[in-house]
């Protein structure tokens, strides 16, 4: 049979003996654990009596959803809205305080910062300021907003227009270029068909008169040794007259072969 205790002291550090306090029961450092139940986190009960309501107080606003979308009043205040305006802390105007210092004859740091103790100037705020509201007055034919693109004409595209009007500037083009190079080579004929007295022309008999006739270069140096006594070690053909042949006939084959030398393959003939 379970033991109970109507001591509430007999679970905390001190026990039942010794001094008891009230904050003892409160304090989570000298609560001990009961057996077979959870730790008691030493927090004050809820009142029976439903006075007491958790979560957060819904704060009574003026204006929902329809009042919202239809406007909000005029007469609500900005605390009953929805949001909340944050309000600027105005910033000292320390020029403000340095020029008054100044006029009162105080000049020194420790004057200064007495003056500022016991002297607060604030600066205006732009709601504070009184500015003058212009008003731009817009035409009535004014539309706001960016233009509307144009369609696409695709019959356009359809019809390959794009690309006729590319293929005639093309032409107009190479047309102009023509035009301009004959121009040029007409100016150019002009230019040689008038003859300068101070220049004089070759003609033909001139040319001839200049012309030399064409010369064998020397051969390249040998030595004399060489140059008479010596002979092919490896003679291929019997005779000169087998070589002379053997060498016409391949020249006469060379008319039917491809390649620069003449050793390639059979051309085709051609009708």
């Amino acid at each position: 049979m379970a033991t109970s205790f109507s001591n509430p002291f007999h679970l905390t550090a001190a026990g039942e003996l010794g001094n008891h306090r009230e904050s003892m029961l409160y304090n989570e450092l000298l609560l001990r654990n009961e057996l077979g139940r959870p730790k008691n986190r030493a927090y004050t009960q809820v009142p029976k009596d439903g006075s007491f309501v958790f979560g957060r107080p819904n704060e009574e606003r003026f204006g929902g959803a329809d009042d919202a979308l239809h406007g909000w009043p005029r007469n609500l205040s900005t605390t009953t809205l929805p949001f909340k305006s944050k309000d600027k802390k105005s910033e000292r105007d320390f020029m403000a305080l340095n020029r008054a210092a100044v006029q009162t004859g105080l000049v020194t740091a420790n004057e200064n910062y007495e003056f500022r103790a016991t002297h607060d100037v604030r600066r205006k705020t732009a709601g504070d300021e009184k500015t003058r509201t212009r008003t731009r007055r817009i035409p009535p034919s004014m539309v706001f907003g960016i233009s509307t693109r144009p369609s696409t004409p695709i019959f356009d595209l359809l019809e390959h227009k794009y690309q006729d009007k590319w293929l005639q500037d093309r032409r107009k083009l190479e047309v102009s270029k023509r035009h301009e190079e004959t121009k040029k080579r007409q100016h150019l004929k002009e230019l040689r068909l008038r003859r300068n007295p101070n220049c004089v022309y070759e003609t033909r008999a001139s040319l001839l008169r200049t012309y030399q006739n064409p010369v064998d270069d020397a051969p390249l140096w040998q030595l004399p040794r060489f140059k008479d006594k010596a002979k092919p070690s490896l003679q291929t053909f019997r005779t000169g007259g087998a070589r002379r042949s053997a060498y016409g006939n391949f020249q006469s084959d060379q008319i039917a072969r491809q390649g620069e030398l003449g050793h390639g393959v059979y051309e085709p003939a051609c009708n």
